[in-house]
């Protein structure tokens, strides 16, 4: 893992997904996945690339001719940093506001409140 946290946009986090599924790819498979659903032009999404590999969130190892790109953060680095990141800035660092957040202001499934029920159970084991 990355020694510090990496920023990734909305826009590069699709160039990240795309890695995630699948690596390692080349530039050329990259712009071709992206270009049709998201609309953008090729020099976008290898701009994309090239702010990703300059954060170290992606490495591109040569191979004859071309560059191929794996991630270096994994998915759950990532949604680990940003879950952080969305506790520390919306909800001061806390779990309990965004649960009740959630709980008042979206529909929970049954499913939902029995997994939150296991959650919490493992939790309070823990703790003894």
């Amino acid at each position: 893992m990355p020694d510090r946290p990496i920023a990734i946009s909305e826009a590069e986090s699709r160039v990240m997904e795309l890695l995630w599924r699948q690596s390692p790819q080349t530039s050329e498979e990259i712009v071709a996945a992206l270009l049709q659903p998201t609309g953008w032009h090729e020099k976008t999404i290898r701009t994309l690339l090239s702010r990703l590999l300059g954060k170290g969130a992606v490495i591109a190892d040569r191979d004859g001719r071309r560059y191929l790109y794996s991630p270096t953060l994994t998915r759950e680095q990532w949604q680990s940093q940003e879950s952080r990141s969305l506790l520390d800035r919306v909800f001061g660092g806390r779990l309990s506001p965004l649960l009740v957040h959630f709980s008042s202001h979206e529909k929970l499934s049954a499913k939902d409140v029995a997994e939150l029920r296991k959650l919490l159970d493992a939790i309070e084991k823990k703790g003894r």
